[in-house]
């Protein structure tokens, strides 16, 4: 039955488990909402590059600065891609430039704040981190100390969301 939730591949039995249930009471929606009652209200991607901006010179003041910051409608989450972080280094005269973009699948536009902080918080950790390693995950929580919780919510909504649809 884990073939049936493929956002929670990797969980232990016991959370996909759990998740079934939810999924067959037909209460993860009631389950997510109780958590997370509404969306954010980041809308533009200007707003979303001054969100990203905030979280960034928070953290991470020293790191490469970024050139954008958009949602994306190519993204498909279900290749466990949530987002996606690049860099352009183009030569420009004796210069080496290089350009950080951060992009965000659109399906993120409208999901609690706490779900595109924790999308944020991962892509930002790839300025530092390039691996999902101990230390990337590390630097995550520090950034978010709920980052494993609200990972697990959001494939909880991914699945809620192609079980059931949209619940915000």
């Amino acid at each position: 039955m884990t073939n049936q939730l493929p956002y929670l591949r990797g969980y232990p039995q016991q959370i996909i488990e759990q998740a079934q249930q939810l999924i067959k009471q037909d209460k993860l929606a009631d389950y997510l909402l109780a958590r997370y009652p509404s969306c954010h209200q980041v809308t533009s991607e200007k707003e979303l590059y001054n969100y990203v901006q905030g979280i960034k010179n928070q953290f991470l003041k020293q790191s490469t600065p970024i050139s954008k910051v958009a949602f994306d409608d190519k993204i498909h989450v279900i290749n466990n891609a949530l987002g996606t972080h690049t860099y352009v280094s183009r030569v420009q005269g004796k210069k080496l430039k290089a350009k950080r973009e951060i992009r965000i699948a659109r399906v993120f536009k409208k999901v609690p704040l706490a779900f595109l902080s924790m999308i944020v918080v991962h892509e930002l950790a790839h300025s530092r981190e390039k691996e999902h390693n101990k230390a990337f995950y590390k630097l995550c929580q520090y950034m978010e100390p709920d980052y494993f919780q609200l990972e697990l919510d959001l494939r909880l909504y991914l699945t809620q969301l192609e079980e059931k649809g949209p619940i915000y």
